[in-house]
């Protein structure tokens, strides 16, 4: 189970914004003669870094840069990081979908990748006819093959439309079907890309089960990104969080998480207030005009003050606001709601208190939703505020965080 399967060296991939090539024959020109000589690419010496917050200053850009792991035979590994950051680059290289511009991959076996939905897959062709066709591409035999065929029809829950040209299949079968032919033809690699959040519930719960099963079983090794900490934290053994093109954290599944949400945490504000609510995020319903949470870290032994002013611009006598804590396992910690009378174009403000010694220590998103009094839904503002809940200074030996997404002090009578 030691053994290397895959390994990543100093992998970079260089884009030009805004155009597939260099521009003009004679910069390609340039590109083929250095190539040809083993030297380095001219262009990529003004590229820049790939951080989507700054304005462009060069025509290229490194969506990959300096990128070094490597992963062991049956390893789950699981790849994190904000939209941007290069995970699907990255994958696209390990899966041969496109050449790196320096550095190279070493793999050992055959790699199965799900990208996108329909990857691999022709829509003109039969559920069935579409399993042979990638099995072929695998390396299998047709005997291989039809060994596993009715596992993966009965994992992709398909029967019926077994005969039907996968043109016709909504994108959650199509994503079911390529989960299945990808897991059940036992690739030494299997590469997974956030599609799962395509399927149902019942569906995402399955192919983890099966990740799970092909990789202590199996001994198979598992790349699987997502944006869904709680499934990184359930089947991962290793974890990467990839930012700007390289790889910031390498390491155990719950720090490389917790350095995850900071960097999220930081980048977002604890409060935000707007005098005009023509800029004020909402609707035609409704404006949040200001959210504030206060401190933004807070000791464990501190209240935490919340505050939140609404426009009320829909037809409605009334609004019902509502908050839900999400830890940084994307866990509800609690929710909690408020009702407001407030007429049409009327602005009102609510206060409340979070006790002291309530919250565990972590960071905390807070997504918020308006319902008219009535219940009818008018708007959400998703991770809107952030906070952080620290512990005050440990005692020598305090193992650490104590388990659960709350952490009252409860009274405890002791009977002599």
């Amino acid at each position: 189970m030691n053994k290397k399967v895959l390994e990543v060296n100093n992998l970079s991939k260089l884009y030009r914004l805004g155009e597939v090539g260099t521009g003009t024959l004679s910069h390609d020109l340039k590109r083929w003669w250095a190539k040809l000589r083993g030297k380095e690419d001219p262009f990529a010496l003004v590229g820049q870094v790939n951080d989507r917050s700054k304005a462009a200053e060069s025509d290229y850009v490194w969506a990959l840069k300096d990128i070094n792991f490597s992963v062991k035979q049956g390893e789950v590994l699981g790849i994190i990081g904000r939209n941007g950051a290069g995970k699907s680059t990255l994958l696209k290289l390990i899966s041969q979908i496109t050449s790196p511009t320096t550095g190279y991959i070493k793999a050992k076996g055959r790699i199965a990748s799900l990208l996108e939905v329909g990857t691999g897959m022709n829509p003109e062709l039969t559920a069935k006819e579409n399993i042979y066709l990638n099995g072929a591409i695998l390396g299998m035999t047709k005997k291989e093959i039809a060994a596993k065929f009715d596992e993966i029809v009965d994992f992709s829950g398909c029967t019926m439309y077994v005969d039907t040209p996968i043109k016709r299949f909504s994108s959650g079968m199509r994503v079911r079907l390529g989960f299945a032919v990808a897991a059940f033809l036992e690739p030494e690699i299997l590469i997974v890309d956030e599609v799962l959040a395509v399927g149902d519930a019942e569906f995402q719960k399955k192919a983890i089960g099966k990740m799970k099963d092909i990789s202590v079983g199996g001994g198979r090794t598992v790349l699987f990104v997502s944006h869904n900490m709680v499934s990184i934290q359930s089947l991962c053994t290793r974890a990467i969080l990839m930012e700007n093109g390289g790889v910031k954290f390498d390491g155990e599944v719950e720090g490389v998480i917790d350095e995850y949400m900071k960097i999220n945490t930081e980048s977002r504000k604890s409060e935000f207030s707007f005098d005009d609510p023509s800029l004020a995020p909402g609707n035609e319903n409704v404006k949040i005009l200001s959210l504030k949470i206060s401190p933004k870290y807070p000791l464990l032994s501190e209240n935490v003050f919340i505050e939140i002013e609404v426009l009320n611009t829909s037809e409605y006598d009334g609004l019902n606001v509502a908050l839900d804590f999400v830890n940084n396992q994307e866990i509800i910690a609690f929710g909690t709601a408020v009702d407001l009378k407030v007429t049409q174009s009327n602005k009102i403000t609510s206060r409340c208190v979070i006790p002291k010694h309530f919250l565990n220590d972590g960071l905390y998103t807070i997504n918020c939703y308006v319902n008219s009094d009535s219940k009818a839904f008018l708007y959400a503002l998703r991770e809107a505020v952030s906070f952080e809940v620290k512990d005050e200074k440990r005692e020598l030996g305090y193992l650490g965080k104590v388990n659960g997404v709350v952490r009252p002090i409860l009274n405890w009578e002791i009977e002599k």
